[in-house]
């Protein structure tokens, strides 16, 4: 599906990421996982086309990304961004059926297919009752889910997620990360999210790349890389795993003075 080729990325003078050859199929579900500063939204732009590395480079579908048409490209690969600003007055549905654009190359009004796959995204985050909304008048997490649901009308068989649970209560992180793991499961879509908390990504992950910060990285099965010892050096701090049936969950190791 996506891979990489001895990519290296820099911030300034500094080396986040050196040499990452990194392959990920068709149907898995990745989790990037580091810590702040390490690299992890850089990465995810440069795996959208949306800044360059520098060195090395990326391929979809066994295709240089930098010869994908932007068009094409918009088919192939959907990007939600950490955090955007909305700046126009548009209605909730109409943001969603703008991720509807890039199938109707030079019409620009869309059809009653767009908006029955608009108002089924919507229905999938549970904010269709907002659909005549002002997007500016949204909480941030009203606002998470528009944005989940535009990524999921633009219906791309690759998924790039930047923090998905952002601003979204439990009950909603819990059903938007379901959702995304069934997609890569039933439908076939490939997932690669960036989060923060590791027991979430671990339940829906198949995969997980982990990222120093310093130029090294480490990415697998999650069996053989969310491992304690193993996250505990990428992350800064001592994490223990604990199994509660067949869940994971891991916590910080903390000894309060």
């Amino acid at each position: 599906m996506i891979s990489t080729h001895q990519l290296s990325l820099k911030a300034g003078q500094r080396q986040l990421l050196a040499d990452l050859d990194w392959q990920v199929r068709e149907g898995e579900c990745w989790s990037i996982i580091g810590r702040n500063g390490a690299g992890k939204s850089t990465l995810m732009r440069v795996l959208a086309g949306l800044r360059a590395p520098e060195a090395g480079h990326v391929s979809l579908g066994g295709r240089m990304l930098s010869e994908w048409p932007l068009d094409q490209l918009a088919r192939q690969r959907a990007f939600l961004a950490q955090s955007r600003s909305d700046a126009f007055s548009y209605s909730v549905i109409e943001t969603v059926l703008s991720a509807r654009h890039p199938y109707h190359d030079n019409r620009y009004w869309e059809d009653s297919d767009d908006h029955a796959i608009a108002i089924r995204s919507l229905e999938a985050m549970e904010v269709a009752d907002l659909a005549a909304r002002d997007v500016r008048t949204l909480s941030g997490g009203e606002r998470q889910r528009v944005a989940i649901a535009a990524m999921l009308a633009q219906d791309t068989p690759l998924l790039l997620l930047d923090e998905p649970a952002n601003a979204l209560d439990l009950a909603h992180q819990v059903s938007v990360m379901s959702i995304l793991a069934r997609l890569c499961r039933e439908q076939g879509k490939t997932a690669i999210m960036i989060g923060h908390d590791l027991t979430l990504a671990h339940s829906v992950s198949s995969h997980a790349l982990l990222l120093k910060g310093d130029g090294r990285w480490l990415a697998g099965a999650k069996a053989d890389v969310m491992l304690a010892d193993i996250l505990s050096d990428y992350l800064g701090h001592p994490i223990d795993v604990i199994q509660h049936g067949e869940r994971s969950i891991f916590i910080p190791n903390q000894e309060i003075a």
